[in-house]
Order: structure tokens, then C-alpha cells, then sequence
């Protein structure tokens, strides 16, 4: 885990690649509440009896599931304090270049891409690769976008 001090601390860290983090799992239950929760049902990615003679040999997470667990991925592997709020402001570009295979694991390498002010904090551009226990392609490639606002009580 990559501890920043400062926002300063931060910023100068630019160009820093963190991680690889972690593995985390992806089982067919959590793909499965995922689909219940965004009303996508698809075969490929809840029948594995199906997409098991299907294009990817069995079932694959959703794109936008692995792009849900950025936050908790990028979590493992950076922390900066002295933060009173952070926000997701967005994404610049995704990207998922292999299908998540429903079974493999998951872990998350970070790039700080950009540190620039903004009213009130900053806002950080980070660079995330999440590649599987498989090996190959990585399964998914964001920009994503945050806003960080320091605590104003010391």
C-alpha cells in the first residue's frame, strides 16, 4: 500500500506506477447479483450451461462489473491522507481488451497520470490495469477521474 502524506506528496508522484495489487476472485454469485442489480440477464454471463459451448468456453463478468471494482481495486494499492472527500468525477477512457472469465482471479495496477488544482483540492487522473491470474491481455484499461478535497480542521 502506497501511503501519500499531502496532496504535495502526491503531485510529485506523477508518472508513479503503484501495485499490482492483490488478487481478488470473481465467482458466478457475484456476476450473478450484478446482472439482478442492472436488469442484464445475458447469456453469456448468467447461463454457464450455455455460454459454456459459447464464444468464451463459459460465462464472463460484465464489463461495467469489472469496471466497478476499480475503486475497491485502486483502494488496495494507494491511500492518500489528510483527505476529508473524495469523488468520482469520470472516466476519460475504458477500455476492456479480454473477456473476464467468471472463476479467475483479478488484481490492479495504478499509474498516476495527472495531479492538477481544482476549487477547493485537486483532481487526479489515474491510470488502472486490471489483469487476471490467466495471464494475457488485460481485462480492463481506465482513465479514471477523482476529486480530492483536504480536511480543513487541523
Amino acid at each position: 500500500m502506497r501511503v501519500f502524506t499531502s496532496l504535495d506528496e502526491l503531485a510529485a508522484a506523477v508518472g508513479e506506477t503503484i501495485g499490482p495489487g492483490p488478487w481478488q476472485r470473481i465467482e458466478q454469485s457475484r456476476v450473478d447479483l450484478f446482472a439482478d442489480a442492472t436488469d442484464d440477464h445475458q447469456w453469456i454471463h448468467v447461463d454457464p450451461a450455455r455460454a459454456a459451448s459459447g464464444p468464451f468456453g463459459g460465462t464472463i463478468a460484465h464489463g461495467y462489473l469489472t469496471l466497478s471494482l476499480l475503486p475497491a481495486l485502486a483502494g488496495q494499492l494507494y491511500r492518500v491522507e489528510g483527505i476529508a472527500m473524495g469523488v468520482n468525477y469520470g472516466l476519460n477512457r475504458v477500455r476492456f481488451p479480454a473477456p473476464l472469465r467468471v472463476g479467475t482471479a483479478v488484481r490492479a495496477t495504478a499509474t498516476i497520470a495527472d495531479v492538477s488544482p481544482v476549487s477547493g483540492g485537486v483532481q487526479l487522473v489515474v491510470t488502472v490495469a486490471v489483469e487476471t491470474d490467466g495471464g494475457g491481455k488485460p481485462v480492463c484499461v481506465a482513465e479514471t477521474i477523482s476529486r480530492l478535497y483536504p480536511r480543513t480542521d487541523r
